[in-house]
């Protein structure tokens, strides 16, 4: 069934948000975050439990030779007396122990609350992650879109040139125009086509990039569908404006936060060695001797002992590791500090260098935009000025390329725009679509 859908989809099409979707399902650095955050979910799961009781049973059987202790019995009085004989012999022991932690100077709910951040900060690094192969998606699916279209300019202008080569071809039968002019056309159709071949290899070396981004199988038959592009220069939001919207809802930024409040709980792990620990153990236990002169079940239950008991253990001195461990976790929380102003800093750039470049890419489009318009307006002229005979062949190609420099400039701009205010919406936490 899934690759019944890819093929449907790759037959009618596949639309931005698709080709994200498909990436994020199969590209490798993603499921190695997501298997990054399964682990810190069983770590959590592993710190919530810490504070139950651990049950262990034990089973040892040993063989003995040389002097062992032994239990003779009084045949007048019938009691049992304990004698030391040379003989080999073979005991059997079995038991159930048990430990609660009472005070274990707040490690445990700091460990808790360590995995719990951390399994935070991992999805964040998910998201983040995420986030990266779908601005780098937009980035390459635009860039088809506009080889596309590039493409279909350059066939334009290949039927421009067929149309001047037939013209020039009738005069040339009439005997107004020479063998030159026919030649200079017939080079000129060539040349066009050359350049349509070039543009249409450059539209499916960026279709390839794409399919091999999205981590598809085979770029065969993978096509992308044709969407409206249309453009409202509407005015862009101010950096700073963006930047606190950013603030809120980057995953980069909300990572760098989880991390840093793990590191408080860190240092408090470290300083639990510094306090008493007392823990609450019991047991249960027998054992059997080959040497005493009663059966197995006997031996069981006379030898059966129960147990139950506190420990406390008061650090004294353990050679300065307690401290030089909380040292540490206070330099992992200036790192991490550190770490987080850099995040912010390094957000607002990219925010101040997106929001400059859009405004440029804006101004960009509006005047290649007016460009291209004047160049089409002054191709028609030259065209009516050639159909007349007012313009020679060099003008008429001049000015068809300067109207494919044009359309081509106009077309780079307005991608460019595109892409730019894409990645404006990104940062204000508008997903891409």
């Amino acid at each position: 069934m899934a690759v019944f859908a890819v093929s449907v989809q790759a037959q009618e099409g596949w639309t931005l948000r698709q080709c994200i979707d498909y990436a994020i399902e199969h590209n490798i650095s993603i499921r190695q975050s997501a298997n990054t955050v399964e682990q810190s979910a069983v770590s959590v799961n592993t710190a919530k439990w810490a504070r139950l009781p651990n049950l262990n049973g034990s089973a040892g059987q040993s063989w003995n030779w040389g002097r062992t202790q032994t239990a003779v019995k009084d045949k007048d009085t019938g009691d049992y007396s304990t004698v030391y004989v040379n003989t080999s012999s073979n005991s059997t022991d079995m038991s159930l122990s048990t430990n609660i932690p009472i005070f274990t100077g707040l490690e445990i709910p700091n460990q808790y609350a360590l995995a719990k951040l951390n399994l935070k900060a991992a999805m964040a690094d998910l998201e983040k992650a995420k986030e990266d192969i779908s601005i780098n998606i937009a980035s390459a699916y635009l860039q088809v879109l506009f080889n596309q279209e590039l493409h279909t300019v350059a066939l334009g202008q290949v039927k421009l040139s067929k149309e001047q080569f037939a013209r020039i071809s009738r005069l040339a039968e009439l005997g107004k125009a020479s063998p030159a002019e026919v030649a200079e056309a017939k080079a000129r159709v060539a040349q066009d086509e050359m350049s349509a071949v070039q543009a249409d290899n450059n539209y499916q070396l960026a279709l390839l990039d794409l399919s091999q981004l999205i981590e598809l199988e085979t770029p065969e038959g993978f096509t992308l569908s044709a969407p409206t592009v249309t453009l409202d220069l509407i005015p862009l939001t101010p950096p700073d404006e963006v930047y606190q919207t950013a603030l809120t809802n980057k995953a980069s930024v909300k990572a760098a936060q989880y991390r840093l409040a793990g590191a408080k709980h860190s240092i408090r792990i470290a300083q639990s060695d510094f306090y008493p620990q007392l823990s609450l153990g019991g047991s249960l236990g027998t054992r059997y001797y080959s040497t005493i002169d009663r059966n197995f079940s006997q031996q069981l239950r006379d030898n059966f002992s129960k147990y139950v008991g506190f420990s406390l253990s008061v650090p004294l001195f353990n050679r300065f590791a307690t401290r030089n461990r909380v040292r540490t976790a206070r330099l992992q929380q200036e790192n991490y500090s550190l770490q987080l102003d850099n995040t912010k800093k390094v957000l607002y750039k990219e925010i101040q260098q997106a929001w400059y470049t859009a405004l440029a890419s804006e101004s960009k489009y509006t005047s290649s935009s007016t460009a291209a318009n004047a160049s089409m307006e002054s191709f028609k002229l030259m065209s009516e000025k050639y159909d007349n005979g007012k313009a020679n062949a060099v003008e008429y190609n001049e000015a068809k390329q300067n109207l494919m420099k044009a359309q081509s400039d106009e077309l780079q701009a307005k991608y460019e725009y595109l892409f730019r205010t894409k990645i404006l919406d990104f940062y204000k936490g508008i997903p891409i679509e």
